[in-house]
């Protein structure tokens, strides 16, 4: 994964599970490409990652609000291949951003809903506050996760809260499986090049410029060309064909995960639908 910023604990975690995190970066790139149809109202800075405020589209006001990002993001380290994690307590905090991209409030966890980085590579974190109270005190709505596949040609942005810049790109394709070091991601979505994602954009929101609902969350890109290494993932077609692409950067369905969130925005690997891996 090239795409966290780890501080001085995480990072002798990360180094533990044997993977090597992405060297920060001093300042971000002016030269990026900004969406006007698509603010960071809803995204939110983690201490070493990006995510966003989400909802499903059923959803109530009153239910404990969901933060998405990353499962390589995790204050837990990486999930090893067939690991989730599930319910498990977190006091995590969140910068909430504004349309602007200034921090607004803070927002807690209560715990890790979900995490994994087995076919996908996502985190979903439980908060103390609901929808309802969130819009209440700052005004800023949840982004709402599309219950429909990306579409190959649509117009994307990433929003990246951790370094309040976007980068506008369009769905290039898809790879049946990407494979990095010892993991293995499902039906990733590729970008086109214009998404040259850094170090700090993991876990942002993808987003479909037309509908404004999130599609996917980003995760890797290939740094250097090596063949399936940490942070150089590559792509397995069904056939075993694996093809490089350096440059190239990815992220991860998020539709399929809105069969798994139940009433009261509670994690439900058994609903019908829901194809997240389970512990």
């Amino acid at each position: 994964m090239n795409k966290p910023l780890v501080g001085a604990l995480l990072s002798v975690l990360l180094l533990g599970a044997g993977v090597a995190p992405a060297a920060a970066a001093t300042s971000p790139d002016t030269a990026e490409v900004r969406a006007k149809a698509v603010t960071f109202a809803g995204t939110v800075a983690l201490s070493n990652c990006s995510g966003s405020v989400v909802r499903a589209p059923s959803s109530q006001p009153g239910d404990p609000a969901l933060v998405m990002s990353n499962g390589h993001c995790l204050e837990t380290g990486f999930p090893g291949p067939g690991q989730v994690v599930l319910n498990k307590a977190s006091t995590r905090s969140f910068t909430l951003l504004n349309a602007a991209g200034s921090g607004v409030g803070t927002l807690r966890a209560s715990k890790i809903a979900y995490g994994t980085m087995t076919d996908t590579d996502v985190s979903l974190y439980q908060l103390t506050r609901t929808y309802a109270q969130i819009e209440s005190s700052y005004g800023i709505k949840a982004l709402e996760l599309d219950t429909a596949r990306p579409a190959q040609g649509r117009a994307i942005t990433v929003a990246s809260g951790y370094w309040k810049r976007t980068y506008s790109c369009a769905v290039d394709g898809f790879a049946y499986r990407l494979k990095e070091g010892a993991w293995t991601w499902k039906d990733s979505v590729r970008y086109t090049s214009a998404c040259q994602t850094i170090g700090g954009t993991s876990g942002s929101p993808v987003i479909d410029n037309a509908t404004g609902k999130v599609v996917a969350v980003n995760n890797t890109g290939n740094e250097d060309g090596q063949q399936c290494t940490d942070n150089n993932p590559c792509e397995v077609a069904a056939d075993g064909t694996v093809t490089v692409r350096k440059g190239i950067n990815y992220a991860q369905q998020t539709y399929n995960m809105v069969p798994c969130i139940g009433t009261g925005n509670q994690i439900d690997l058994n609903r019908a639908g829901c194809a997240l891996p389970k512990p």
